[in-house]
């Protein structure tokens, strides 16, 4: 019996020799000998002819670094990129220097510390990607030889300054340290140095006339803010401050009650994001922890609100004004999305984000727009009011990769516990009015629309009887609740008992 080998593709597309055992190898040689294999280069066959290599080697790419260079740290403006190649160039540190060509691709070897500390290897191989901390360093290297190595100074503090506006001032601290201890290893004492002045610079410890970018000098000065935004929240602040809402009070009267609402809440919260379930369906996942097998991203985001808005710790926490509402945000994000890797639980985002022709806040620009925006709910009064402002806050500088919304009507609905006022509850048919006054609000700067939704949508909230969750599920279906089509329907209130 022919055993199949290590890696080689069912059709012979790619067969690496480090993979192979020895009379796999000796068999791979007499196939190539008699033409029915090609030799691409020592190590590496293929069945295909020399026009397809370049696309075998790029879509195989790591599989083969791993195989011609064991142990490899992908490095420099590679590993910069991401581990992609720049301009058709691969940057590997290993065990000498020399430039490698290949279909489709130039590797270059640097002769460098294999790999150390923070490296992680790559899909399983003996291929590594480096730290954050090794990466930055490397690029701060002196450039010699074409094409150049290292992507230099300036960018650098250009990714220490996205890292610093997504993560926090805390990450570059962390940073800094992981490079201190990892430089005396890999050599690179001087680009620790380098490296040291600059976060020095941009955490204003250190002069900023080092700094090479304008975004830079700026952030050693403060926090740099979206001026366009912040003058958007002193309108709305404004129409709050000067138009007293209703404020109804909460018609919650049990824990069974509370129980009922927070699973509406989530429900109808979720429906808005596009996040669709049956209604006994999500029932079961919010109030009897159990989720759909086949959907089970859907089926934490439900259970993630649901558990923010019954949980007194979290439905009941008035959002804080300046820095300290930054960690507050990022402890109800890391919780809401605890299930959900992929969206970075508690982490700033670190790229943009946009909903339809809409752009939010730039990541650089986060932190600082939260903090100057919160500053001015102290003089907006509590209750709906500074609720309605909270929610427009978040949603409007959208400071995470995923959940804004929902975590922007929890915040929202907290200001309005506080004052053992009626949390509001956005059904489905009236999901696009809800959106368009928002997006009045972002592009023409009028609050108005958005402050008789939210007054009107309060009301009708308030109007319905959670003691019973059957009850209140037929009432809201009864009034259109649940329809998507505003031609077709109208949201009526429940009628008032004679």
């Amino acid at each position: 019996m022919v055993r199949t080998p290590a890696f080689a593709t069912p059709d012979d597309t790619l067969i690496l020799y480090a993979r192979l055992t020895s009379a796999e190898k000796r068999a791979v040689q007499r196939r190539i000998q008699s033409g029915e294999l090609h030799r691409i280069r020592a190590g590496v066959a293929s069945s295909r002819p020399a026009g397809e290599w370049s696309s075998l080697i790029a879509r195989e790419r790591n599989q083969v670094l791993a195989a011609l260079f064991p142990g490899a740290v992908l490095g420099y403006r590679t590993a910069f990129a991401g581990g992609l190649p720049v301009e058709g160039v691969v940057h590997l540190s290993y065990r000498y220097d020399r430039k490698v060509e290949l279909p489709g691709l130039t590797v270059v070897l640097v002769n460098a510390h294999g790999h150390a500390a923070g490296d992680q290897p790559i899909a399983g191989l003996d291929l590594y990607f480096p730290s954050t901390a090794r990466m930055l360093m490397e690029n701060l290297s002196i450039n010699r030889g074409k094409p150049p190595k290292a992507v230099g100074r300036r960018a650098v503090e250009e990714r220490l300054l996205t890292m610093c506006q997504a993560r926090g001032e805390a990450s570059l601290g962390a940073l800094r340290s992981d490079a201190r201890d990892l430089a005396p290893g890999l050599g690179l004492q001087r680009e620790f140095t380098v490296l040291d002045e600059l976060i020095g610079a941009l955490l204003g410890s250190r002069p900023a006339a080092g700094l090479a970018t304008d975004a830079g000098r700026a952030r050693a000065m403060g926090l740099p803010y979206d001026r366009a935004r912040l003058e958007k929240f002193d309108i709305l602040a404004a129409a709050l401050r000067s138009r007293p809402l209703p404020q109804p009070p909460d018609p919650v009267r049990s824990a069974t009650g509370r129980s009922n609402f927070a699973f509406l809440e989530s429900y109808f919260s979720n429906f808005i994001e596009g996040t669709e379930f049956d209604i006994q369906e999500a029932r079961a996942i919010a109030l009897e922890d159990k989720p759909v097998v086949t959907r089970p991203k859907d089926s934490h985001d439900i259970r993630g609100v649901f558990l923010q808005a019954v949980t007194p710790g979290w439905s009941n926490q008035t959002l804080a004004a300046g820095e300290p509402v930054l960690e507050q945000l990022r402890a109800r994000h890391a919780d809401q999305m605890r299930a959900r890797p992929e969206a970075e639980p508690g982490q700033f985002k670190s790229q943009a984000n946009f909903a339809g022709n809409t752009s939010f806040v730039d990541p650089a620009l986060v932190r600082g727009t939260l903090v100057k925006g919160s500053d001015l709910l102290p003089s907006v009064p509590p209750g709906i009011a500074r609720g309605v402002y909270a929610m427009f806050l978040v949603s409007e500088v959208h400071p995470f990769v995923d959940g804004n919304g929902r975590l922007a009507r929890l915040v929202m609905n907290a200001e309005l516990s506080v004052v053992a006022s009626c949390r509001i509850i956005v059904p489905t048919l009236y999901r696009e009015e809800y959106l368009d006054c928002l997006r009045v609000m972002t592009r023409l700067s009028n609050p108005l629309p958005y402050l008789d939704a939210m007054a009107r949508i309060h009301r009708w909230t308030a109007a319905f009887d959670y003691e019973d969750l059957d009850a209140a599920i037929a009432t809201m279906q009864a009034c259109h609740a649940f329809e998507k089509s505003r031609v077709q329907f109208k949201l009526g209130f429940p009628a008032t008992p004679a």
